[in-house]
């Protein structure tokens, strides 16, 4: 049977305009009930039995057989094995990929995220302390496809932030269990396990690495069990499980974000060879049914253009018959009056990942306001950005980038403030501390800072 991926064709010029952009538009965050229950289950579970519950489950939802959590970690020589069995291109690749990201975020942690002071006129010193996490959880994806850059993205920067301590966890199912994927080879427990994840694991620094998943091994890192230690944050993508068990345990510790589906926005003029932004419509598209790949631009010929490249290139990609649903129940090609209103239109969207494809990115470049990452001209394909030019891929999504930033450093660090208040400021200081409390009835407050007083 012929795949057919037909995005909406929707026009601003249409009085339809708006109610067919909201739906196209409308991604619900909300779980399953019945998947909210089986997680509060889960996390109940594994917070009262630990160990033995996380086995039970990695046993029943991955197909993994284990008769111990030391069956489940992987050691670290396990790790560099994985590394020196890569081919030379994999390694080249995987050393240069994290180089890049660790220079980025080495700059990014001098951009404001040191510890600074200074005096006010009264010698009072004022300034943050900005200290690092003393463990994070790195949850890297393992059901329909395995992700090193994923694993490299949420390391590198809590290994760069000084974080003494990065656990990860990942799921390595039997193939034709709940969840599969990755090429690799099986684990002694029964598991699928690819290379290239515990390759990049050695070179992130990664400190421990557990063959866990799913809503137990979040679990297992937000409550710690006799063999996984209790984290303070924990990040990284996963399914639906995964991400309503981040939410159930926000509180306890901390997370990244709830991600949802991979969104991808090209703004394209035109100049723009079609197969180009048609192979970069699919790239998000591949990911799964529910991403989104929306095209916006001025000229009609050119959307013409570019379904003809759909047609024509997608029973070619391996993974046609995702791109082919993503493309038909949630892509869009959108004509738009110009390309200031296109920008305009991306502002509302707040997209995860936004292309201006254009002769001149940089005009639009300021007219953009929300969008996880921006890839300014025609040879920013958004895989560079994906893999190895260095920002974080880790990426707000469903609209949350008019609130929220990409993963950094600044995630997996704290700030504290710091106050040394001098003999001579706290004349002034005191006195407007004691109106103040005493205005609030709090009189401890307003005597503990009259004492202080001449």
């Amino acid at each position: 049977m012929k795949l057919i991926a037909a995005p909406a064709r929707l026009s601003t010029a249409r009085a339809d305009f708006e109610q067919d952009f909201a739906q196209r538009l409308h991604w619900s965050a909300d779980t399953d009930a019945a998947i909210e229950q089986r997680v509060a289950d889960i996390l109940a579970d594994v917070r009262a039995r630990g160990d033995v519950a996380v086995l039970e489950y990695t046993a029943r939802f991955d197909g993994v057989q284990a008769p111990d959590m030391a069956a489940l970690e992987l050691k670290a020589d396990e790790l560099q094995v994985a590394f020196d069995g890569l081919p030379a291109d994999q390694r080249e690749a995987l050393q240069a990929a994290a180089a890049r990201i660790r220079r980025y975020h080495e700059w990014q942690k001098t951009q404001g995220g040191e510890t600074a002071t200074y005096r006010d006129e009264d010698g009072t010193l004022l300034g943050q302390k900005v200290t690092p996490l003393d463990r994070v959880g790195i949850y890297v994806p393992g059901g329909k496809a395995a992700y090193p850059s994923s694993l490299l993205m949420n390391a590198i920067p809590a290994h760069v932030a000084g974080v003494a301590e990065i656990i990860m966890v990942m799921p390595t199912p039997v193939r034709g269990s709940v969840a599969t994927g990755g090429t690799g080879t099986a684990t002694a427990a029964g598991g699928e396990r690819n290379e290239l994840v515990l390759a990049a694991a050695h070179v992130a620094g990664v400190t421990r690495a557990f063959t866990i998943g799913g809503a137990q091994a979040i679990g297992a890192l937000a409550y710690g069990t006799a063999t996984i230690p209790k984290v303070d944050k924990i990040t990284g993508p996963g399914n639906a499980y995964v991400a309503s068990a981040k939410k159930r345990v926000f509180g306890q510790v901390g997370i990244d974000m709830i991600a949802g589906p991979s969104e991808i926005l090209v703004l394209a003029d035109g100049s723009t060879p079609p197969d180009w932004v048609a192979m970069d419509l699919f790239s998000q598209a591949e990911h799964d049914e529910l991403a989104q790949s929306i095209l916006l631009c001025p000229d009609a010929a050119y959307i013409d253009a570019v379904q003809a490249a759909i047609d024509r290139l997608l029973p070619d990609m391996p993974r046609a018959e995702i791109i082919a649903k993503s493309l038909t129940g949630r892509g869009a090609l959108i004509l738009t009056k110009d390309m200031e209103e296109a920008c305009a239109i991306a502002n509302r969207i707040a997209p995860e990942h936004l292309e201006v494809s254009s002769r001149d990115p940089r005009r639009w470049e300021p007219l953009l306001r929300h969008a996880g990452a921006i890839f300014l001209g025609a040879y920013t394909s958004e895989s560079l950005g994906d893999y190895c030019a260095g920002p974080n891929h880790v990426l707000p999504t469903s609209g949350t980038a008019r609130f929220s930033s990409p993963l950094s450093v600044y995630d997996f660090q704290k700030r504290s403030s710091l106050i040394e208040v001098s003999a001579r400021g706290v004349q002034a200081l005191g006195r407007i501390a004691s109106v103040l409390a005493h205005g609030e009835g709090l009189q401890a407050h307003a005597r503990a800072a009259e004492m202080r007083l001449k």
